[in-house]
């Protein structure tokens, strides 16, 4: 009688933050995982393939085996980007930027593998919202991640209200990111719609050369707008002192 086989892993590998060296933030650990595996769920083909080529060099790029999982997906076909899994085949959702299933569309494809009997495992690596929650010196015993706001001017006040009441009533960091192209945009209507005193935290281009962090009340920067314009951002705001 043959024994069961053995299932794959389903790995989640993250990438760096931009454009730097991969080495610099991104654990040996995470190296060995990729030169092991050549299945992968990846947002974008090329920029996949360039990640890992900046991770592990001497990887063969024609032996990857690679699907696509964008908005373009159906997810009808999710559940079969598993099956090399059911094969002994280990495999790496690879997230565009951070960590994959964290503001990224991988989550589908993890909780596709939880109910299937994958073994998930995560990796080590730069989380943009968990690394601006440490050091921006707000509530990092209470805090919640809000995606994005809506686009609509009129919605958009409506919501930031709405979360810097809820930071004054509980006492919770709200963390929300917007399109780094309408960054400038989403911090002219924080510092204009918030109350002065509440606290405002911009964490840009986290890892990057270019690195910007600081956390400051909404009056200051209301007169001390920095250019954020195209480049990675997320916000916080929380309770005035």
């Amino acid at each position: 009688m043959s024994e069961p086989q053995t299932l794959g892993k389903l790995y989640l590998i993250p990438t760096t933050l931009g454009e730097t060296s991969a080495l610099e933030v991104i654990p040996l650990s995470v190296k060995k995982v990729i030169e092991l595996v050549d299945h992968y769920i990846v947002e974008n083909e090329k920029t996949a393939r360039r990640s890992i080529k900046s991770i592990s060099p001497g990887k063969s790029q024609p032996k990857l085996q690679i699907r696509l999982l964008n908005k373009y997906t159906d997810e009808l076909e999710l559940p079969s980007y598993l099956d090399p899994c059911f094969e002994g085949i280990s495999m790496g959702l690879l997230s565009e930027a951070g960590v994959p299933g964290v503001a990224d569309p991988g989550a589908d494809v993890v909780k596709i593998a939880h109910q299937k009997g994958i073994q998930v495992v995560p990796l080590v690596g730069p989380s943009s919202i968990l690394m601006a929650m440490m050091s921006s010196g707000m509530n990092g015993q209470n805090f919640a991640f809000n995606g994005y706001l809506p686009i609509e001017q009129k919605q958009r006040k409506m919501e930031l209200k709405r979360l810097e009441k809820l930071s004054f009533e509980t006492g919770q960091s709200q963390l929300f990111i917007e399109t780094p192209y309408r960054n400038d945009k989403m911090l002219m209507d924080i510092v204009n719609t918030v109350r002065p005193d509440t606290l405002v935290c911009i964490a840009c281009d986290i890892t990057l050369p270019t690195e910007f962090i600081q956390t400051k009340k909404a009056s200051f920067w209301k007169t001390n707008l920095p250019d954020l314009h195209k480049r990675p951002a997320i916000f916080i705001i929380h309770k005035g002192l």
